[in-house]
């Protein structure tokens, strides 16, 4: 590790971004990188595990405890708003589902100025990042360093609801990060040899060997540090004490949606009347830090289920002791997958220019737990199906509360503010409930447990969704690219009126991509890790046959 205070390139945040960078900029063995991750080592074997993955989600463990602020159109209610804090950040606790999103997305984000990010130009990048077990064509690749899978849980419900949505009127679709999204098509998933392949096992881990890399966890960083005009480094707290490391190069601010944009008010750039209303010193007025705070949300259906559920037999304690070491030491066994089924996505109208609802399977609850005769009674089995809102018009924003730094921050999330939002999502509620209601589940459906078969008319199914809706974990937008007076980077995600500084994470999205969001993260970091190097960008990809649909 190097001890020096001196760097050529400051990274804030080992999330799915940061580990991308700090990958790319060391690998020329010259370029001093120093990354600074406030949570720890991504060493718990919960993170390892693809099985355990909802116990983390549960537990809030490697999490920073963030929840949106209680809003009357969610019933009022504080929905949680999970982000990792660890080496790997979001990477390492999240479902590990990897979707690209609709080609009409990036075609969306050039119109809007930003012309290098359109689908021709994004996907050399996307192909970069990925090695890819399934059939090759000319959107995949199989010699990236993340390594991507189908999902293999066997399960005879999960090809049932595949035919079940093909009766539905559905198409079956082989792929949907290849020519065309819409469509159901088996799960993509982050996972190498058996376990999670987050951002640090892709990216960070590999380059920690080289000795012009330096990862310093435990450090929260308070503060830039400025010349003029210019960053020159930064101040952070690790073990009790404050400390500073200096940039000849650049600070690049890979915090995530709600940390970066927090770093960059505390840091006196933003709103001016807001970052005067703390009592910081304005450095730069950029208004839009912060605002245009966008998620997917999602609403969802639950039956019971009639037959033996493979996933409950394998939740047994005395399965889980075997089951467990298995995957964790071998990378083999039935710990290796976990209950999820095929993703679909949809367009509610003819001229949709990209897909307006995803729909997410789970052959097993969410709530399951270990279970054994006569010590803990089993999980009710059941299996559903959630309808996600992939383009709200709601805006939220976040604020800060104070210009301590170890304050959190106020999360506005506005859902369902804008009344299209939850027509929408009403809508694509609607087509779940098609789906698990076509005669080849039979066999497995039992009573509809939420929300009840009561529950019908257009208002009822709209309260059900306020009262019930949660998000998918994609929050994004609060330091937008582009250009324009709510801009916040430019198209090489530079902070405007600032030398030395960058964003690149989740935040500087225009707007939300259709479907998860970490495989655009990444390719946003890959992206960016060749602009701070000067070099050219990958030329612009054009396949005979543009995707979409």
């Amino acid at each position: 590790m190097n001890n020096s205070s001196q760097f050529d390139y400051i990274i804030i945040g080992a999330g799915s971004a940061g580990c991308v960078l700090a990958n790319r900029l060391s690998e020329d063995g010259i370029a001093r990188v120093l990354v600074l991750e406030a949570g720890g080592m991504d060493f718990d074997p919960l993170i390892k595990i693809p099985l355990t993955w909802a116990k983390m989600f549960h537990d809030r463990s490697h999490d920073w405890g963030y929840d949106f602020e209680p809003e009357e159109a969610t019933a009022n209610r504080a929905i949680e708003c999970a982000r990792g804090r660890v080496v790997g950040g979001s990477s390492s606790v999240n479902a590990m589902a990897y979707v690209r999103g609709h080609c009409g997305d990036y075609q969306r984000w050039a119109d809007a100025g930003l012309p290098g990010w359109d689908y021709a130009h994004v996907l050399p990048y996307f192909k970069k990042s990925e090695n890819w077990s399934g059939t090759l064509s000319r959107y995949r690749n199989a010699g990236g360093p993340l390594g991507v899978n189908e999902a293999k849980f066997l399960d005879p419900l999960i090809e049932a609801y595949f035919q079940a949505a093909i009766a539905s009127g559905h198409k079956r679709n082989d792929d949907y990060n290849g020519q065309t999204q819409t469509g159901f098509g088996v799960s993509q998933q982050t996972t190498r040899n058996g376990y999670r392949e987050s951002a640090a096992t892709a990216f960070l881990h590999p380059a920690r060997k080289r000795k012009n890399l330096t990862l310093r966890t435990g450090a929260f960083v308070t503060g830039i540090l400025f010349e003029g005009d210019r960053a020159i480094g930064v101040n952070f707290e690790r073990g009790g004490q404050v400390q500073t490391a200096h940039a000849t190069g650049e600070v690049i601010l890979c915090g995530g949606v709600i940390n970066s944009p927090q770093l960059l008010m505390l840091s006196g750039i933003g709103d001016a009347p807001e970052i005067k209303a703390h009592g910081i010193p304005l450095r730069a007025h950029l208004p839009g830090v912060g605002k245009n705070l966008q998620d997917h949300i999602s609403a969802g259906i639950v039956h019971a289920r009639k037959d033996a559920s493979p996933f409950l037999a394998q939740m047994r304690l005395d399965r889980l002791a075997v089951d467990i070491p298995m995957a964790y030491l071998f990378g083999k066994g039935p710990a290796t997958q976990y209950p999820v089924g095929p993703q679909g996505y949809l367009n509610l109208t003819a001229d949709s220019p990209a897909s307006d609802i995803q729909i997410l399977f789970g052959a097993g609850p969410m709530n399951a737990h270990p279970w054994f005769p006569g010590l803990k009674k089993p999980f009710a089995s059941t299996f559903g199906a959630r309808a996600v809102l992939l383009h709200p018009k709601s805006r939220g924003a976040v604020k800060l509360q104070s210009s301590d730094p170890r304050q959190a921050v106020k999360l506005h999330s506005n859902f369902l503010s804008h009344p299209d939002d939850l027509a929408t999502l009403r809508d694509g509620f609607k087509k779940v409930r098609e789906i698990l209601a076509q005669p080849g589940l039979d066999h497995y459906r039992g009573a509809e447990v939420l929300p009840g078969g009561a529950i019908t008319s257009d208002a009822d199914l709209e309260s059900f969704i306020r009262k019930t809706c949660i998000t998918v974990h994609h929050p994004l937008g609060t330091c937008r690219m582009g250009s324009g007076e709510n801009a916040v980077v430019d198209g090489d995600l530079k902070v405007p009126g600032i030398e030395g500084l960058r964003v690149v994470d989740a935040s500087v999205m225009p707007d939300m991509v259709s479907g998860n969001i970490n495989a655009a993260v990444l390719m946003i970091a890959e992206k960016a890790a060749d602009a701070i190097r000067g070099r050219h960008a990958l030329p612009p990809e054009t396949p005979a046959t543009s995707p979409g649909g």
